[in-house]
């Protein structure tokens, strides 16, 4: 296990100075001036020189890359200029926001695809089979925003189900103290259960819109592989053998059929990082993805660059997680 994460470390690294070089060029190329944003729009062009000296965007891109990746190997991201806070606090301190978001809408679309794919697969041609279909359909073809503005117009406008998208706790709802910063958890470790079922109610709206985006490929690629392997000589063995459908199914089928669910959910959960961005701007969710997008709109450059190297570390440690649990889950990959 130890020689299989060095060498995946060793691979990624490459990847990340790719991901630095080529953050640190678009945001140099994209559209908009720090210096005049910043200034103003009555600003005189002595005063918007004199930012963009002091943002040391007057100097050439070499030098600018240059100190970028020392600043980088200080473990400094730099400064936003919108909130005028460092960008790894700012990063750290909304991390847990979206990571609880995520973590959420993926639990809860594993929870209802896995079954859902395997009672397909069971049951082809039924009505099981056929909501399936639907769901994976709807999942597919439906914008994140526009399933979270639906649920959001629905849900709180006409039936006053939910409560107002205004982050992870009304006004009148008290933060737990911070331990993990996941407010469900803090929630319940502080025996605060007013305090869980406000946090409950509020992201369970943005989280049931991820869960539905990633329901769909979790559902189809479950039935997909639970039906090659009740397909396969094994479970035709099984079965001659009189072993139960449980056993069959459980302990052989879905076994042999996970390596497949656990990449697609590792790929899920990747493309959920990126579809919280619009979730979190529906919901005033106070996350990552909306804190890039205000710095993007602003052309403050340290928050996008520090937004874009957060995830692409997040995704190198998905993938490393994925590539261990394959031993786990299956010894032959594990030789391999």
């Amino acid at each position: 296990m130890l020689r299989v994460a060095l060498s995946r470390l060793g691979t990624a690294v490459p990847s990340l100075i790719g991901v630095v070089v080529v953050t640190f060029l678009l945001t140099r190329v994209l559209p908009g001036d720090t210096a005049t944003y910043f200034a103003g729009p009555v600003a005189s062009a002595e005063a918007i020189a004199q930012i963009r000296a002091q943002l040391g965007l007057d100097q050439t891109l070499p030098v600018q890359f240059g100190r970028y990746v020392a600043d980088l190997a200080r473990g400094d991201l730099g400064t936003s200029l919108g909130t005028g806070q460092p960008v790894l606090h700012e990063i750290a301190t909304r991390l847990p926001a979206s990571a609880e978001l995520t973590l959420s809408g993926l639990l809860l679309a594993a929870l209802a695809a896995v079954p859902l794919g395997i009672l397909a697969a069971l049951r082809q041609g039924s009505w099981v089979d056929h909501l399936c279909r639907v769901v994976t359909t709807a999942g597919v073809s439906l914008p994140v925003f526009f399933t979270g503005l639906l649920a959001v117009y629905v849900f709180y406008f006409l039936l006053g189900w939910a409560p107002s998208p205004v982050g992870r706790l009304d006004a009148f709802a008290t933060a737990p103290p911070a331990v993990t910063n996941f407010l469900l958890i803090d929630s319940l470790l502080a025996g605060d259960t007013e305090t869980f079922l406000a946090a409950l109610s509020q992201i369970a709206l943005p989280a049931l819109t991820l869960a539905l985006f990633a329901l769909a490929p979790l559902a189809r690629i479950t039935r997909a592989s639970m039906l090659a392997a009740l397909d396969s000589e094994f479970i035709r063995t099984a079965r001659a053998s009189g072993l139960n459908r449980r056993t069959i199914v459980l302990t052989y089928a879905f076994r042999n059929a996970m390596l497949p669910v656990v990449t697609t959910l590792g790929m899920v959960f990747s493309f959920l990082l990126g579809a919280n961005v619009l979730v979190e701007k529906v919901f005033a969710w106070p996350g990552i993805g909306s804190y890039a997008v205000e710095a993007l709109i602003a052309s403050d450059f340290a928050p996008v660059q520090g937004f874009v190297l957060t995830m692409a570390v997040l995704y190198i440690a998905l993938n490393l997680a994925i590539d261990l649990l394959y031993g786990l889950i299956d010894p032959r990959a594990k030789e391999g």
